[in-house]
């Protein structure tokens, strides 16, 4: 008898065993089909104009900044509307100094807008969409490269024309060429459709996602009316 009852209770072991396991089995494979929560994609861009001019140094850590959304993008199936005013502040400031170069972070917490608000998480990149002029064959004749869509998202380059942009710092010299007669209209300026670097500004993105950039050459100046590029993460160069 003794025989019998221990071989039913090592069954009865092996069977209570078996079924945690299986429980065990079916919480893992419940917890890897579950989505996901939401979040910015990397890499998503943000292009602005600020409403304030920014310089580091003189512009102190903490200072609230906003900036105006040039166009319609789409986060986690959101549209942020163009003329959005994006809220942030500065997170890092210092003018450049004989043992160090000058430099500069801003992170921007939330988007606002007539009907709506949304949380975001984006930082200042070290990339920004020049002026480019407009020929009176361009102002007569537009063309897909000067028309753009009207929600932005990866991939999509074109920033709104009704934002002009001036050369961001650092600057890049003016044109020293002199031409005899009367001076002719200046020709219309529109924004380039595709982002470039600032030049001789460097970024560095810290352990928490923030992004710095660094100048070796004179202060990092922002100013009010050029395109710069605020981004979730990375940004590949532009095609």
């Amino acid at each position: 008898m003794s025989g019998r009852t221990s071989s039913k209770t090592v069954t009865k072991t092996i069977a209570i065993l078996l079924a945690a396991l299986a429980a065990v089995l079916a919480l893992a494979a419940f917890g890897q089909s579950k989505p996901a929560p939401p979040s910015s994609p990397p890499g998503l861009e943000f292009p602005v104009v600020m409403r304030q001019n920014v310089v580091a140094g003189k512009t102190p850590v903490g200072a609230k900044v906003q900036a105006k959304l040039t166009l319609a993008t789409l986060v986690n199936g959101v549209v942020i509307p163009q003329d959005a005013i994006l809220s942030g502040e500065v997170t890092e400031s210092a003018a450049k100094s004989a043992t160090g170069p000058s430099r500069l972070a801003i992170r921007m917490d939330s988007a606002q807008w007539k009907n709506g608000s949304a949380s975001i998480k984006v930082y200042l990149t070290p990339w920004y969409y020049p002026a480019s002029l407009l020929t009176s064959q361009d102002l007569d004749e537009p063309s897909a490269t000067t028309a753009h869509p009207k929600i932005y998202n990866r991939g999509a380059t074109y920033p709104d024309s009704n934002n002009p942009a001036t050369q961001p710092f650092p600057d890049r010299g003016g044109d020293n060429n002199n031409h005899a007669g009367p001076a002719s209209p200046a020709p219309a300026s529109s924004t380039s459709p595709s982002r470039v670097l600032m030049k001789d500004v460097e970024s560095t993105r810290q352990t928490d996602g923030a992004v710095a950039l660094t100048s070796k050459r004179s202060n990092i100046k922002l100013d009010k009316t050029t395109t710069y590029v605020f981004a979730t993460g990375d940004l590949l160069p532009a095609k």
